[in-house]
């Protein structure tokens, strides 16, 4: 790995779901120092520890719990990178403000994602997208910019449609089980969704279709052209803490067998080099039960995507961590492209 220049960084929402999430993947990490935590004005002028409600199982660095939360504005923040948990109605006022000011953001949040100026990020998917930073800049007079990480369950989906296109994707239909995790620590309460499954999560489907077609569309220069198949989904809750599980069925032009599909998964390999890249960006469980949440959420870091049950049709099973990979997780990986591209 080619020696980095470590960066300040902070954190948008810090005392969240998320914002943990993002305490946990920077508090060692080689290339980021971070220097900042911002929440709201209930949480600004209190110790972290005492300003979070931490509830992840690692433990909290003591230096960072230690560390005086403040208001989230521009001129609290002396960094050259923030990484953005903020709900989106927040992060649509807030995070231009940011980037105004000359630094960038890596977001979490949805208020951006389908701007055609702002480019939509999966580093293994499409990296050539970061080609958007300049056409963004011109376009709102921005020394920093934005770039977006998409929905959690768009994730897990198009790291699996990429090593899918030489085949000619003509059709995605996918089913989600996501995890409760999902909608934040108060999204859905215990007497809910225990013993329950519900049909039914506000935009999803709509984000999995639209972010889909985005992030396997085409940069041209100037605009990203969205990809041509269609995708249809049906998003569900069910009872699971961590993890998304995704049914998918594709069709393809060249009707590959399910030996070529897993071949295909198990070549896919960007090589991108980056201290949150797992060892393999897909994994292929050959188990005719899995992959599972509770077995396999944690696969590489909670950076890996486990697909298994490929069928005929083309018909498989993917699942991923949904508050590391599919969220955290993914603006790190972005930031961490950005860097070692000399974007930052």
């Amino acid at each position: 790995m080619n020696t980095i220049k470590t960066i300040k960084v902070g954190i948008l929402g810090a005392t969240g779901a998320v914002g943990q999430r993002f305490v946990e993947a920077l508090a060692d990490h080689p290339w980021f120092e971070l220097t900042t935590l911002a929440a709201s004005e209930r949480s600004a002028g209190k110790p972290y520890a005492r300003a979070a409600n931490w509830r992840l199982s690692s433990q909290l660095p003591d230096e960072v719990g230690d560390m005086t939360v403040v208001p989230i504005a521009p001129q609290n923040v002396d960094c050259d990178l923030v990484f953005s948990a903020l709900p989106a109605d927040v992060a649509r006022s807030v995070e231009p403000a940011f980037a105004s000011a000359g630094m960038v953001v890596a977001s979490n949040a949805s208020a951006f994602r389908q701007e055609p100026d702002v480019p939509l990020m999966i580093p293994e998917v499409n990296s050539d997208h970061l080609g958007l930073l300049p056409v963004q800049r011109d376009a709102r007079g921005w020394d920093g910019a934005i770039v977006t990480n998409p929905n959690c369950s768009v994730i897990m989906l198009a790291v699996t449609l990429k090593p899918m296109i030489p085949f000619g994707i003509e059709d995605v239909k996918v089913a989600t089980m996501q995890a409760v995790s999902g909608a934040g620590y108060d999204g859905v309460s215990s007497m809910a969704i225990l013993d329950n499954v519900i049909p039914y999560i506000g935009d999803e489907e709509e984000k999995v279709e639209n972010e889909a077609q985005k992030l396997l569309g085409q940069f041209d220069g100037s605009v990203v052209q969205d990809a041509t198949f269609d995708v249809s989904a049906s998003c569900h809750r069910v009872p699971v803490l961590d993890g998304h599980t995704e049914a998918v069925w594709i069709r393809m032009a060249d009707d590959p067998s399910p030996e070529e599909v897993r071949d295909a998964f198990l070549n896919f390999d960007p090589g991108l080099n980056l201290p949150s890249e797992p060892e393999r960006v897909i994994i292929v469980r050959d188990e005719p039960d899995r992959p599972q949440p509770r077995l396999d959420r944690d696969a590489g870091n909670g950076m890996s995507v486990s697909v298994g049950r490929i069928r005929n049709g083309i018909r498989y099973i993917a699942m991923g961590h949904n508050t590391v990979r599919g969220a955290a997780g993914a603006s790190v990986l972005n930031a961490e492209l950005m860097l070692s591209m000399g974007l930052l």
